[in-house]
């Protein structure tokens, strides 16, 4: 895994374009602590940060094929490269590294931008065809690795993060106010936005091109559904269970592919279980497990955690996480994420990563994925007892489902019926609406917006943060099933926006450290989303079909257990003990006045009630979020805001 960087366009003197690139490329050294590379051609320059795992001794990039027409500087891992290797050398093409890179150079030059449709695996990549004067950059189906782009004095800037962009003169950072609405909505901005106006994101499954023509971006891939009622797959469950465990012990077996030990995140859940079980045997020196801990039973998995090592006979270590730990390295996280977060859930996973690295380990398998392309979320089956609901909107009973939902929160089991019902919507439910699965979260996660300043409330006047998900439905959503369109906004817009980013990417990268994902090969993906919805969902049981297909390989406890969301502490992690004083600083009447984003009054109120740890999740999502806010404010757009002279970002909205 690696940070790629690079530029398109004439605006620079090629001594000032290396210097360029090597302090972008020292930004994200994070990221690839192995090696560094630059590469300046005539208005081209890449730059990259290596993290070593395939073709060690001969991986370097920026790499270039023999006659120097094609270059390439790419972050990630190409998984099926062994058997795309072996296709091209059928074809006549000579190989001079063991690298995946080389791959993709040698497809590129075969396929051109129609590469991409053989690559399994997760990738970001930049290539430049000197012959045709134009560069492609490309990002993976699932949206695992990040690239960002901005067009700056008619070039174009692109890098894995934005902190690498930011170093570039006269690109500065402010803050746009409409991704900051989307973060108090969907949890994250919506791509191409990013938290930073003028600066985009290259959204999963999409490539673009860039030549003296401009740039063009497409669409190569997305998941897609069968309408509702249509049976695709006709056989019974049992084959239809087979496959699936053929399938993903093919995925995790080419992603145990490397030239370095890979290990694999334990939680003691269903998916990471599964995942550890189906890569043990490809560990020849023994698999690696690796956990977090916390000293709150309602957070805490050890128990299961153990019973899997015991099981599997793996070498295990955890990190133990307390209120203190998440609230001592919150701003480091803030600083990786390059986005507010209402969640403090990143935290445990930065000390994760940080503590494989420690242990000497660069690669580990996680079971992400598996509750979007499967159907585990409780917000599936929330969606269902709404429609129940909605069918009988008189019953009291019926709102009591939602407690069964939900027996690890303690404070929503306490709700009366009426409550729940009002809560979570039940009984008004519009089938009709696309985003009827998703509307109680975006509700709930909108409440925090109570704290906005009045500047900014009139910024948003009449803005809806949802519509910038209605606008990139698919044509054929409408059609499909309920649990699939459900499926398909998990999958399209929190997966790759918060929980492949701000958990996943930027957490494991931070420490270079790579995560690999089986369940989300794009061959599991699309096979998943041709089987019938009641082969997901059974009734009130979440992924039927992986636990039938995957029973054999877990213990009984582990295989039949229910779904428990990874969570953190949130506001109670800085007030338990200890209060940090970036806390009282960023919450403080100046600091809010000079950022301009929050009501200093209200915000000063939700302090207070914080500290007394009498918060509820409106309440905890706005802390977390304004705390977040004022730490990327403070991290990125003061010190931008301060070369421009400015009074920081109040004058920016």
């Amino acid at each position: 895994m690696c940070g790629i960087l690079g530029y398109f366009g004439h605006g620079m003197a090629a001594d000032d374009a290396v210097g360029l690139l090597r302090r972008m490329a020292g930004s994200l050294e994070h990221r690839g602590p192995d090696d560094a590379g630059v590469f300046t051609g005539a208005g081209i320059g890449f730059g990259h940060r290596r993290l070593s795992i395939v073709g060690l001794a001969d991986g370097q990039q920026p790499m270039s094929n023999a006659d120097g027409s094609i270059s390439i500087s790419f972050n990630g891992e190409i998984f099926n490269h062994v058997e795309l290797r072996r296709s091209l050398e059928a074809r006549g093409y000579v190989f001079r590294t063991a690298s995946d890179t080389e791959v993709i150079i040698h497809l590129y030059r075969d396929l051109g931008a129609d590469c991409v449709h053989l690559l399994n695996g997760d990738f970001a990549f930049a290539i430049w065809d000197a012959n045709k004067q134009q560069m492609l950059i490309a990002r993976d189906r699932m949206g695992v690795r990040p690239v960002f782009y901005t067009e700056h004095a008619r070039m174009l800037f692109f890098a894995s993060e934005v902190k690498a962009l930011l170093k570039v003169p006269g690109i500065d950072a402010e803050i746009d106010p409409f991704a900051l609405d989307q973060v108090f909505t969907m949890w994250a901005p919506v791509p191409p936005r990013t938290m930073f106006k003028g600066i985009s994101e290259l959204p999963a499954g999409h490539l673009m091109i860039v030549d003296s023509k401009g740039v063009a971006i497409r669409q190569y891939w997305d998941v897609a559904f069968p309408d509702a009622g249509e049976r695709v797959d006709r056989r019974e469950e049992a084959d239809v269970a087979e496959e699936l465990l053929s399938l993903l012990g093919d995925a995790t077996a080419i992603r145990m592919r490397a030239d370095v030990p890979v290990g694999a995140y334990l939680s003691g859940g269903l998916d990471s279980s599964i995942t550890c079980a189906l890569a043990k045997p490809h560990a020849t020196a023994g698999l690696r497990t690796f956990s977090v801990t916390f000293d709150s039973a309602e957070y805490d998995e050890s128990p299961f955690q153990n019973e899997m090592v015991r099981a599997l006979g793996t070498r295990h270590s955890a990190v133990a996480c307390g209120p203190e730990e998440i609230s001592g390295i919150f701003p480091a996280v803030i600083a990786q994420t390059e986005k507010p977060i209402i969640r403090t859930a990143p935290a445990p996973l930065y000390l994760l990563s940080r503590h494989v690295r420690e242990e000497g380990m660069k690669v580990v398998l996680t079971g992400e994925g598996a509750d979007e392309v499967f159907a585990g979320y409780d917000i599936f089956k929330e969606t269902r007892v709404r429609s129940f609901c909605a069918r009988q909107p008189a019953s009291s009973r019926r709102p009591l489902l939602f407690r069964r939902l939900y027996p690890y929160l303690p404070g929503l089991n306490q709700q009366t019926p009426e409550a729940l019902a009002a809560f979570f919507g039940a009984g008004s439910a519009d089938v009709d609406d696309p985003l009827v699965s998703h509307h109680p979260r975006y509700r709930s996660t909108a409440a925090a917006k109570i704290f906005f300043s009045a500047g900014l409330k009139a910024m948003l006047a009449g803005y809806d943060a949802t519509e910038e998900v209605r606008s990139r439905l698919p044509k054929d959503f409408a059609r499909w099933h309920w649990l699939h369109r459900a499926q398909y906004l998990e999958t399209k817009f929190l997966l790759p926006d918060y929980i492949l980013s701000s958990q996943g990417d930027r957490m494991s990268m931070a420490h270079g450290v790579e995560g690999r994902f089986p369940f989300l090969d794009h061959r599991l993906v699309e096979f998943a989303s041709r089987i019938p919805p009641g082969m997901k969902l059974k009734g009130f049981v979440e992924k039927h079909i992986l636990r039938r297909a995957t029973a054999a390989l877990l213990p009984p406890s582990i295989g039949n257990r229910t779904k428990q969301p990874y969570r953190a502490p949130d506001s109670r992690s800085f007030f338990a003990r200890q209060e940090p004083a970036y806390v009282d600083r960023l919450f403080s009447q100046r600091a809010l006045q000079e950022t301009g984003l929050f009501n200093p009054a209200a915000a000063e109120k939700l302090l207070a009630k914080c500290r007394r740890q009498t918060d509820g999740f409106r309440d905890n999502a706005a802390f977390v979020g304004i705390l977040s806010t004022q730490l990327w404010n403070e991290t990125f757009a003061t010190r931008s805001a301060g070369q421009r002279g400015d009074r920081g970002m109040a004058a920016v909205i």
